[in-house]
Formats: C-alpha cells, structure tokens, sequence
C-alpha cells in the first residue's frame, strides 16, 4: 500500500507562506476546485473526491489522528461516474458529511504542498511527503521537518485530524 509522511497546519497569512513556496517549487501553482464526501468506515476513512467537476477518485487512507508528522497509508483508484458511485456509497454507506475546498498544488522534490481554502474552516498547508518502497518513515518525517522550518511553520500552527473533523461531522 502506497505511504506518505502527512502533516497538517493552520495558516494565519498564507501569503507569507506561498512566498516562501514559491522560489523552492519545481512545479506549480495548480489550482484544483475540491469537494470530498465522506463515509463512515469500520476503520480509517473512504471519501470520494471529485476535482473541478471533470476527474473524480476513490480514496481510502489510515493514519493516526495527531498534530505532527504521521504516515498515511492510502489507495485511490480514478472514478469515471462519480453521481453513480456517490449514491451506490450513500445508499451503502452512511454519509459523514462534505469538505469543500479550493487545492493550490505545489511539488518540492518528493513533496506535494497543499495550499487549501476550506469553505467554513480557513486557511491550511499540507505536506505530503511520498515515499518510495525502499525509504523510511524517519527519511520522510525529516523531509516533513525541514520543510516546516524552512516555510516558518512551527509546531504550534499543526493539527490533528482530517477537515471533516473541524466541521463538526
């Protein structure tokens, strides 16, 4: 199963941040329009996410709950009839709730920056540190560390959880 090491953080001036992304970026921005629908698992999570209204994917992860860096363990498969899916999973599946969110992607090495606008919760960084079979977690957790001191995120800007968490589903 693919793995990545995953820190989340709230962001009180994204500009200062994306200032600081951008010089370091070997791609990006791209701008992705996001709504993720959220379903109840006997353990991890399983949203559907479809993105700008064109593409969707299924995407199941596990990972702890907590602030700091923590690897993910996740699948995704392309989906190409989200409105089918979608009810076949609420009929089957009870329905947690929606995250929308508008997604600036950035790539620095191994690395996806999430620059994300969630509707009714603010402003959030993302790091995903993807790694590869043979690297470990230690490897990923310090790519993740040094990125957060390099961008002027501290430990106390991290949070726990997923957005649906926040939004009180």
């Amino acid at each position: 199963m693919p793995r990545n090491i995953e820190i989340k953080a709230r962001l009180l001036r994204r500009s200062d941040v994306e200032d600081r992304i951008v010089p370091l970026a070997d791609s990006g921005p791209v701008v992705l329009e996001q709504v993720d629908h959220f379903y109840r698992v006997p353990e991890g999570r399983l949203k559907l996410r479809e993105i700008n209204g064109e593409h969707a994917e299924l995407i199941f992860y596990r990972r702890q709950d907590s602030a700091g860096p923590k690897t993910s363990h996740y699948r995704r498969v392309p989906i190409s009839h989200p409105e089918s899916l979608e009810a076949l999973l609420t009929d089957a599946l009870q329905l947690i709730g929606l995250v929308k969110k508008t997604r600036t992607l950035y790539l620095i090495g191994q690395t996806r920056i999430h620059l994300d606008e969630v509707e009714d919760l603010g402003s959030y960084l993302e790091l995903e540190v993807v790694l590869d079979d043979d690297q470990s977690e230690i490897v990923g957790q310090a790519i993740a560390k040094d990125l957060m001191a390099t961008l002027g995120i501290s430990e106390d800007d991290l949070v726990a959880g997923a957005y649906i968490d926040h939004l009180g589903a």
